[in-house]
């Protein structure tokens, strides 16, 4: 426990992409001993849109065994799902009492979606970043992974936590946002203005879960320009610099080296070539374990039921606390 503790979820909607993997994945079994990380499946968060119920129990077993396929050790990592601890739903409850509703108004994503004319603009997606807050200070956590689109939500739960230590002393640790050493940001292949999203539709996102021809097929049809010339030029070129980034951080090669390898090379050529990397060296072994994990229901029954254990042991510690300072009977 002499270790700092990184925390992350996801939901178990859409799959993760080529850009998680590149851009965090990747990386990540250098940090199980380094720090002490858990990797959440956060289904609860994903029912602030209507879920079919068969569906998100498939999801939420199919993401947690593609953190381990990714190379997520499960005796290493504290790899579960949200809802099989349910400290997440009662701290989210006490803090939702520390939280003002003029703080939640504001936040940037729920104005988004509320501003769709969408009919289900719930309470759960108003209180989203209360149970996201819980989720962080449960554990005592030091360090989030984030995005420039969750920062804010970050920024929220250290706001929570510093109010409730103000009032009742030292109990929660302030989260600090996790600037990864190195990490590739992935762009679209369809708009390589922009980096890839689990929210734009397929064609645009090479999907870890796709078939080896569906992903040859994205690569054959990715947005470059009218010119001939293969150069690394981000702000001239994005479509062909995004093949590049793609390549060079595939193969672990520089980018100098990845353009001596295409020197004088067509279009066509480089995204074959990407597209075959992409397959070899990620998408086939990733795929290779995935199926393997999925034929073993009684290996990942086993990950959830003993991971779920250690991320209760370690967060009542916490929770105890939190009732006690408030005023409950513990």
């Amino acid at each position: 426990m002499d270790k700092k503790t990184i925390f992350s979820g996801a939901q178990p909607t859409g799959y993760p992409h080529l850009g998680n993997y590149l851009g965090a994945f990747k990386n990540w079994s250098s940090l199980q001993d380094e720090y002490n990380c858990l990797y959440c499946v956060v289904d609860l968060h994903a029912i602030t849109v209507r879920q079919v119920p068969a569906e998100l129990r498939k999801a939420s077993r199919n993401l947690l065994a593609l953190y381990i396929a990714c190379g997520l050790n499960p005796e290493k990592n504290i790899v579960y799902i949200q809802s099989h601890y349910t400290g997440h739903a009662e701290l989210a409850w006490i803090l939702n009492c520390f939280t003002y509703m003029g703080e939640l108004g504001r936040m940037t994503q729920f104005k988004d979606k509320s501003s769709k004319g969408d009919t289900n603009i719930n309470a759960g997606l108003f209180n989203y970043p209360v149970l996201q807050a819980a989720d962080i200070l449960l554990f005592g956590t030091h360090l989030v992974p984030v995005g420039e689109d969750q920062r804010q939500h970050l920024e929220l739960a250290r706001d929570v936590a510093i109010r409730f230590n103000n009032i009742y002393g030292d109990v929660f640790t302030v989260p600090e946002p996790y600037i990864a050493k190195s990490g590739a940001k992935i762009k679209s292949v369809t708009h390589p203005e922009r980096k890839m999203s689990k929210s734009d539709e397929e064609s645009s996102q090479i999907i870890l879960l796709d078939a080896p021809d569906v992903v040859m097929r994205k690569f054959k049809r990715a947005v470059t320009d009218s010119e001939t010339e293969i150069r690394y030029d981000v702000e001239n070129k994005p479509g062909v610099s995004s093949l590049l980034e793609i390549y060079a951080n595939t193969r672990g090669i520089s980018m100098d080296d990845t353009l001596v390898e295409f020197d004088g090379k067509n279009y066509g050529y480089l995204k074959t070539a990407v597209g075959e990397a992409v397959v070899d060296i990620i998408i086939n072994p990733i795929q290779a374990r995935f199926n393997e994990l999925s034929a073993n229901p009684d290996y990942l029954d086993k990950v959830l039921k003993e991971n779920a254990e250690k991320a209760a042991y370690i967060g009542n510690k916490i929770l105890r606390k939190v009732k006690k300072k408030v005023g409950f009977i513990v």
